[in-house]
Protein backbone atom coordinates (compact mmCIF):
# COMPACT_ATOMS: atom_id res chain seq x y z
CA UNK A 1 0.00 0.00 0.00
CA UNK A 2 1.66 3.42 -0.82
CA UNK A 3 0.91 6.53 1.13
CA UNK A 4 1.13 9.57 -0.70
CA UNK A 5 1.57 13.08 1.21
CA UNK A 6 1.11 16.60 -1.45
CA UNK A 7 2.46 19.30 -0.79
CA UNK A 8 2.70 22.27 -3.56
CA UNK A 9 5.34 24.77 -4.12
CA UNK A 10 5.24 27.61 -7.34
CA UNK A 11 5.02 25.27 -10.30
CA UNK A 12 6.10 22.45 -8.61
CA UNK A 13 3.85 19.66 -7.10
CA UNK A 14 6.01 17.51 -4.68
CA UNK A 15 4.55 14.14 -3.32
CA UNK A 16 6.56 11.58 -0.66
CA UNK A 17 5.51 8.15 -1.40
CA UNK A 18 5.44 6.00 1.65
CA UNK A 19 5.96 2.17 1.19
CA UNK A 20 4.51 -0.41 3.39
CA UNK A 21 6.50 -2.67 5.62
CA UNK A 22 6.18 -5.74 3.12
CA UNK A 23 7.32 -3.57 0.39
CA UNK A 24 10.32 -2.89 2.60
CA UNK A 25 11.41 -6.44 2.96
CA UNK A 26 10.84 -6.52 -1.17
CA UNK A 27 13.25 -4.45 -1.15
CA UNK A 28 15.76 -5.36 1.33
CA UNK A 29 15.88 -8.87 -0.78
CA UNK A 30 16.52 -6.81 -3.67
CA UNK A 31 19.39 -5.10 -2.43
CA UNK A 32 20.95 -8.45 -1.59
CA UNK A 33 21.01 -9.37 -5.02
CA UNK A 34 22.28 -6.62 -5.94
CA UNK A 35 25.12 -7.01 -4.41
CA UNK A 36 25.57 -10.82 -5.21
CA UNK A 37 24.94 -9.79 -8.69
CA UNK A 38 27.92 -7.29 -8.99
CA UNK A 39 30.33 -9.35 -6.42
CA UNK A 40 30.21 -12.71 -8.90
CA UNK A 41 30.69 -10.27 -11.85
CA UNK A 42 33.81 -11.62 -14.23
CA UNK A 43 33.24 -9.61 -17.59
CA UNK A 44 34.05 -6.22 -18.42
CA UNK A 45 31.65 -3.16 -16.82
CA UNK A 46 30.08 -2.47 -19.80
CA UNK A 47 28.94 -6.24 -20.51
CA UNK A 48 28.09 -6.43 -16.96
CA UNK A 49 25.70 -3.76 -16.56
CA UNK A 50 24.38 -4.57 -19.80
CA UNK A 51 23.33 -7.77 -18.04
CA UNK A 52 21.91 -6.04 -15.11
CA UNK A 53 19.81 -3.93 -17.01
CA UNK A 54 18.62 -6.60 -19.05
CA UNK A 55 17.27 -7.95 -16.39
CA UNK A 56 13.92 -6.11 -16.14
CA UNK A 57 11.26 -8.06 -18.20
CA UNK A 58 10.18 -7.41 -21.91
CA UNK A 59 6.75 -7.41 -22.29
CA UNK A 60 4.47 -9.61 -24.58
CA UNK A 61 2.99 -8.06 -27.55
CA UNK A 62 5.46 -5.17 -28.52
CA UNK A 63 7.75 -5.70 -31.67
CA UNK A 64 11.68 -5.01 -31.68
CA UNK A 65 13.24 -3.43 -34.64
CA UNK A 66 16.80 -2.23 -34.65
CA UNK A 67 17.55 1.17 -36.18
CA UNK A 68 21.02 2.65 -37.70
CA UNK A 69 20.17 4.58 -40.79
CA UNK A 70 20.45 8.83 -41.07
CA UNK A 71 23.19 8.69 -38.41
CA UNK A 72 20.97 7.19 -36.04
CA UNK A 73 21.06 3.81 -34.34
CA UNK A 74 18.70 2.83 -31.84
CA UNK A 75 15.94 0.34 -31.38
CA UNK A 76 12.20 1.10 -32.17
CA UNK A 77 9.94 -1.08 -29.25
CA UNK A 78 6.44 -0.70 -30.89
CA UNK A 79 2.56 -1.84 -29.22
CA UNK A 80 0.80 -3.58 -31.31
CA UNK A 81 -1.59 -0.73 -32.11
CA UNK A 82 -0.28 2.78 -32.00
CA UNK A 83 -1.69 6.61 -32.96
CA UNK A 84 0.76 7.37 -35.72
CA UNK A 85 1.36 10.79 -34.77
CA UNK A 86 2.91 9.56 -31.51
CA UNK A 87 6.41 8.68 -30.01
CA UNK A 88 8.48 8.36 -27.06
CA UNK A 89 11.92 9.07 -27.22
CA UNK A 90 14.13 7.21 -24.48
CA UNK A 91 17.80 8.09 -23.71
CA UNK A 92 19.04 5.73 -21.50
CA UNK A 93 21.36 5.72 -18.09
CA UNK A 94 24.65 4.18 -17.83
CA UNK A 95 26.82 7.91 -16.35
CA UNK A 96 27.63 8.52 -19.97
CA UNK A 97 30.09 5.57 -19.72
CA UNK A 98 28.02 2.37 -19.95
CA UNK A 99 24.26 0.96 -21.06
CA UNK A 100 22.96 0.49 -24.64
CA UNK A 101 19.58 0.73 -26.36
CA UNK A 102 19.36 -3.08 -27.12
CA UNK A 103 20.25 -3.94 -22.87
CA UNK A 104 16.83 -1.65 -22.00
CA UNK A 105 14.15 -3.01 -24.19
CA UNK A 106 12.61 -5.09 -21.74
CA UNK A 107 12.45 -1.98 -19.56
CA UNK A 108 11.46 0.68 -22.30
CA UNK A 109 8.85 -2.11 -23.16
CA UNK A 110 6.62 -1.74 -19.67
CA UNK A 111 6.23 1.63 -20.87
CA UNK A 112 5.43 1.47 -24.56
CA UNK A 113 3.12 -1.35 -23.20
CA UNK A 114 1.32 0.82 -20.58
CA UNK A 115 0.83 4.36 -23.04
CA UNK A 116 0.50 2.33 -26.26
CA UNK A 117 3.01 4.19 -27.73
CA UNK A 118 6.12 3.97 -29.56
CA UNK A 119 9.18 4.32 -27.85
CA UNK A 120 12.41 4.71 -30.07
CA UNK A 121 15.78 4.18 -27.55
CA UNK A 122 18.82 6.03 -28.81
CA UNK A 123 22.06 4.81 -29.21
CA UNK A 124 24.35 7.41 -27.84
CA UNK A 125 28.28 7.46 -27.90
CA UNK A 126 29.88 6.84 -24.29
CA UNK A 127 32.57 8.53 -22.72
CA UNK A 128 35.76 8.58 -22.78
CA UNK A 129 35.66 7.54 -26.12
CA UNK A 130 33.09 10.41 -27.00
CA UNK A 131 32.92 13.50 -24.75
CA UNK A 132 30.53 16.70 -24.89
CA UNK A 133 28.72 17.81 -27.11
CA UNK A 134 28.78 14.45 -28.72
CA UNK A 135 25.70 12.84 -26.97
CA UNK A 136 23.96 16.08 -27.08
CA UNK A 137 24.46 16.85 -30.74
CA UNK A 138 23.14 12.81 -31.01
CA UNK A 139 20.00 13.63 -29.41
CA UNK A 140 18.91 16.25 -31.28
CA UNK A 141 19.81 14.44 -34.45
CA UNK A 142 17.50 11.80 -33.25
CA UNK A 143 14.76 14.47 -32.77
CA UNK A 144 14.99 15.84 -36.09
CA UNK A 145 14.59 12.13 -37.28
CA UNK A 146 11.67 11.59 -35.72
CA UNK A 147 10.46 14.56 -37.08
CA UNK A 148 11.15 14.13 -40.17
CA UNK A 149 9.43 10.66 -40.12
CA UNK A 150 5.84 12.44 -39.59
CA UNK A 151 5.74 12.32 -36.12
CA UNK A 152 4.15 15.70 -34.62
CA UNK A 153 3.62 14.79 -30.32
CA UNK A 154 6.71 13.53 -28.88
CA UNK A 155 7.74 12.99 -25.32
CA UNK A 156 11.32 12.28 -23.69
CA UNK A 157 11.79 9.48 -21.47
CA UNK A 158 15.36 9.01 -19.62
CA UNK A 159 17.26 7.63 -16.48
CA UNK A 160 19.75 8.77 -14.73
CA UNK A 161 22.26 10.22 -17.24
CA UNK A 162 19.69 9.59 -19.76
CA UNK A 163 17.54 11.89 -17.54
CA UNK A 164 19.81 14.34 -17.36
CA UNK A 165 20.60 14.43 -20.85
CA UNK A 166 16.64 14.51 -21.72
CA UNK A 167 16.42 17.54 -19.05
CA UNK A 168 19.12 19.23 -21.35
CA UNK A 169 17.66 18.54 -24.47
CA UNK A 170 14.28 19.38 -23.34
CA UNK A 171 15.75 22.41 -22.22
CA UNK A 172 17.52 23.47 -25.94
CA UNK A 173 14.36 22.22 -27.95
CA UNK A 174 11.72 24.35 -25.79
CA UNK A 175 14.08 27.17 -26.07
CA UNK A 176 14.63 27.03 -29.84
CA UNK A 177 11.73 27.88 -32.77
CA UNK A 178 11.62 24.12 -34.35
CA UNK A 179 7.99 23.60 -34.95
CA UNK A 180 7.17 20.66 -33.16
CA UNK A 181 8.62 20.91 -29.55
CA UNK A 182 8.19 18.51 -26.95
CA UNK A 183 4.84 17.53 -25.39
CA UNK A 184 6.52 16.74 -21.93
CA UNK A 185 9.35 14.93 -20.01
CA UNK A 186 9.49 11.96 -17.34
CA UNK A 187 13.18 11.11 -15.93
CA UNK A 188 14.17 8.62 -13.16
CA UNK A 189 16.79 9.41 -11.01
CA UNK A 190 18.20 12.22 -12.97
CA UNK A 191 21.49 13.49 -12.88
CA UNK A 192 21.41 17.08 -13.13
CA UNK A 193 24.69 18.78 -11.89
CA UNK A 194 28.14 17.89 -12.62
CA UNK A 195 29.02 20.83 -9.70
CA UNK A 196 27.81 18.21 -7.22
CA UNK A 197 25.93 21.19 -5.08
CA UNK A 198 23.69 18.46 -4.12
CA UNK A 199 23.70 17.98 -0.08
CA UNK A 200 22.74 13.75 -1.14
CA UNK A 201 26.30 13.11 -2.68
CA UNK A 202 28.24 12.96 0.25
CA UNK A 203 25.95 12.60 3.15
CA UNK A 204 26.83 10.05 5.44
CA UNK A 205 22.99 9.06 6.27
CA UNK A 206 21.96 8.85 2.17
CA UNK A 207 22.97 4.76 1.63
CA UNK A 208 23.05 4.01 -1.88
CA UNK A 209 23.05 0.10 -2.72
CA UNK A 210 23.85 1.32 -6.26
CA UNK A 211 26.14 4.07 -7.36
CA UNK A 212 28.63 6.40 -5.28
CA UNK A 213 30.17 9.97 -5.19
CA UNK A 214 33.63 8.12 -6.55
CA UNK A 215 31.88 6.22 -9.28
CA UNK A 216 29.77 9.68 -10.29
CA UNK A 217 33.04 12.20 -9.92
CA UNK A 218 34.77 9.85 -12.37
CA UNK A 219 31.99 9.38 -14.45
CA UNK A 220 32.05 13.26 -14.61
CA UNK A 221 35.33 13.60 -15.98
CA UNK A 222 35.44 11.07 -18.70
CA UNK A 223 31.77 12.66 -20.37
CA UNK A 224 32.75 16.82 -19.72
CA UNK A 225 36.14 16.77 -22.13
CA UNK A 226 36.85 20.29 -22.36
CA UNK A 227 33.36 21.67 -21.53
CA UNK A 228 32.78 23.15 -17.79
CA UNK A 229 30.71 21.19 -14.98
CA UNK A 230 28.55 24.25 -14.75
CA UNK A 231 27.44 24.25 -18.77
CA UNK A 232 23.95 23.85 -19.22
CA UNK A 233 24.95 20.67 -21.61
CA UNK A 234 26.53 19.23 -18.33
CA UNK A 235 24.05 20.69 -15.43
CA UNK A 236 20.97 21.25 -16.68
CA UNK A 237 20.03 22.36 -13.62
CA UNK A 238 21.96 25.70 -14.47
CA UNK A 239 20.14 26.00 -17.37
CA UNK A 240 16.89 28.42 -18.62
CA UNK A 241 13.96 26.40 -17.55
CA UNK A 242 11.18 28.88 -18.14
CA UNK A 243 9.75 27.21 -21.06
CA UNK A 244 10.20 23.47 -20.19
CA UNK A 245 7.22 21.45 -20.96
CA UNK A 246 5.18 19.28 -18.20
CA UNK A 247 7.96 17.17 -16.58
CA UNK A 248 7.53 14.34 -14.48
CA UNK A 249 10.53 13.13 -12.12
CA UNK A 250 10.52 10.19 -9.45
CA UNK A 251 13.42 9.47 -7.60
CA UNK A 252 14.20 7.21 -4.33
CA UNK A 253 15.44 8.77 -1.41
CA UNK A 254 17.83 6.65 -0.92
CA UNK A 255 20.38 7.53 -3.28
CA UNK A 256 22.88 10.21 -4.05
CA UNK A 257 21.15 11.56 -7.06
CA UNK A 258 18.02 12.51 -4.60
CA UNK A 259 19.01 16.48 -3.94
CA UNK A 260 19.57 16.56 -8.10
CA UNK A 261 15.70 15.64 -8.49
CA UNK A 262 14.78 17.99 -5.75
CA UNK A 263 16.85 21.01 -6.55
CA UNK A 264 16.16 20.63 -10.49
CA UNK A 265 12.04 20.61 -9.40
CA UNK A 266 12.81 23.36 -7.27
CA UNK A 267 14.35 25.54 -10.25
CA UNK A 268 11.73 24.86 -12.49
CA UNK A 269 9.02 25.01 -10.50
CA UNK A 270 10.51 28.89 -9.56
CA UNK A 271 10.99 29.31 -13.51
CA UNK A 272 7.53 28.97 -14.17
CA UNK A 273 7.63 25.48 -15.77
CA UNK A 274 5.03 22.98 -14.44
CA UNK A 275 7.10 20.21 -12.46
CA UNK A 276 5.60 17.20 -10.43
CA UNK A 277 8.07 15.11 -8.36
CA UNK A 278 8.18 12.09 -6.86
CA UNK A 279 10.16 11.01 -3.60
CA UNK A 280 9.36 7.39 -3.21
CA UNK A 281 10.37 6.92 0.45
CA UNK A 282 13.39 3.94 0.97
CA UNK A 283 13.77 3.27 -2.76
CA UNK A 284 17.29 2.64 -4.56
CA UNK A 285 18.40 4.42 -7.92
CA UNK A 286 16.38 3.59 -10.97
CA UNK A 287 14.00 1.38 -9.09
CA UNK A 288 11.70 1.62 -11.63
CA UNK A 289 13.73 -0.98 -13.24
CA UNK A 290 12.65 -3.92 -10.92
CA UNK A 291 9.21 -4.54 -11.99
CA UNK A 292 9.60 -8.41 -11.49
CA UNK A 293 9.94 -7.74 -8.04
CA UNK A 294 8.89 -4.38 -6.00
CA UNK A 295 5.26 -2.96 -6.04
CA UNK A 296 7.11 0.51 -6.17
CA UNK A 297 8.41 -0.21 -9.54
CA UNK A 298 5.15 -1.04 -11.13
CA UNK A 299 3.29 1.78 -9.20
CA UNK A 300 5.90 3.87 -10.63
CA UNK A 301 5.72 2.93 -14.51
CA UNK A 302 1.95 3.41 -13.86
CA UNK A 303 2.18 7.13 -12.58
CA UNK A 304 4.32 7.59 -15.50
CA UNK A 305 2.20 6.31 -18.21
CA UNK A 306 -0.67 8.04 -17.38
CA UNK A 307 1.40 11.45 -16.95
CA UNK A 308 2.09 10.54 -20.15
CA UNK A 309 -1.02 9.99 -22.05
CA UNK A 310 -2.63 13.03 -20.20
CA UNK A 311 0.29 15.01 -21.79
CA UNK A 312 -0.62 13.86 -24.51
CA UNK A 313 -3.87 14.04 -24.97
CA UNK A 314 -4.18 17.70 -23.77
CA UNK A 315 -2.34 18.16 -27.43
Amino acid sequence: MLDVLKTNHTQTKIEVIKISAEERTREDALRQRFAEFWASATTDLRTTYDAFISASPLVDHVTLEAVDEDGVKGWWVRPQQANSSRAILYIHGGGYVLGSAQAYRGFVSQIVARTQVPAFILEYPLAPEASLPTAPNTVLAAWQWLVDKGFEQIAIVGDSAGGGLSLATLTQLSNGTLDVKPVAGVVFSPWVDMTFSGASMTDAAVVDPLIGYDYLKDCAQKYLGPFSASDPLASPLLGDLHKLPPLLIQVGTDERLLDDSRQFADRAGQAGAPVQLEVWEGMHHVFQLDVAHIESARSALDRAAQFLLAAFNRR
